[in-house]
């Protein structure tokens, strides 16, 4: 009886190496920043929506198609998986409102593209938001929303010291304010990133008229006066 022609799929009789089916192609080993990359993707998903302790590193390796020691050796643990996720999105979306703010424009168009940055990374980057608004990671026990809310406020302080002082007003009031303003901001766009609606545009002309009109001036049809 012939031993030579082994099981389809199985070993092949001569050399014991597993035989291919047809057109079968070799999935290409990713490099270590690529695995990396791919690892704080699948980390974010399942983060935004189960939360550090509710997510598991097992659960984090199958998705990814890897073992455990993979991540281990990128990041050290789970939690440390997790600190590179919210500090990539710390820094996206607190680049992106820093880079609103740098921009050469009156303190109310500023206040309009902070504003629309903020509604923009919400949009743009929603499991990224919820993992910001949820577990503190070790490098920031207070929060990293909390801290980014920080950074925020002490550049909007400065751009509001000029126009209190040009209305009459004590620049130094223009702390209180800053974290009135930034507060707001931040508040809606938590409530905006499960409603969706209205427009994030429309959303942002009403912000910046109740924060630069008040109440008693509030324009019945507000619009922005920025740019995309």
């Amino acid at each position: 009886m012939s031993k030579s022609a082994g099981p389809a799929g199985g070993a092949d009789g001569g050399s014991g190496r597993p035989v291919r089916a047809p057109g079968y192609v070799p999935r290409p080993r990713m490099t270590g920043p690529q695995r990396r990359t791919q690892l704080i993707g699948i980390g974010r998903g399942l983060f935004a929506l189960r939360g550090l302790d509710g997510t598991t590193i097992e659960e984090i390796a199958a998705t990814a198609g890897v073992s455990k020691p993979v991540i281990y050796e990128h990041f050290g643990s789970k939690e440390g998986l997790y600190t590179q996720v919210v500090d990539c999105e710390f820094h996206i979306l607190l680049t992106s409102v820093n880079d609103a703010l740098s921009e050469d424009a009156k303190p109310r168009v500023l206040v309009e593209r902070a504003a629309l940055a903020l509604l923009t990374y919400i949009e743009d980057r929603t499991d990224g938001f919820r993992i910001l608004m949820r577990d503190a990671p070790p490098s920031q026990p207070e929060g990293a929303f909390f801290t980014l809310l920080s950074h925020v406020t002490a550049r909007v302080e400065h751009i509001l010291e000029d126009e209190l002082a040009r209305r009459g007003f004590s620049p130094a009031d223009g702390a209180m304010y800053a974290q009135m303003l930034v507060g707001m901001v931040a508040m809606t766009g938590q409530w905006w990133q499960d409603s969706r609606t209205p427009d994030k545009r429309e959303v942002a002309a009403h912000l910046v008229n109740l924060a630069w009109n008040g109440l008693t001036g509030l324009q019945k049809d507000p619009e922005l006066r920025s740019q995309e």
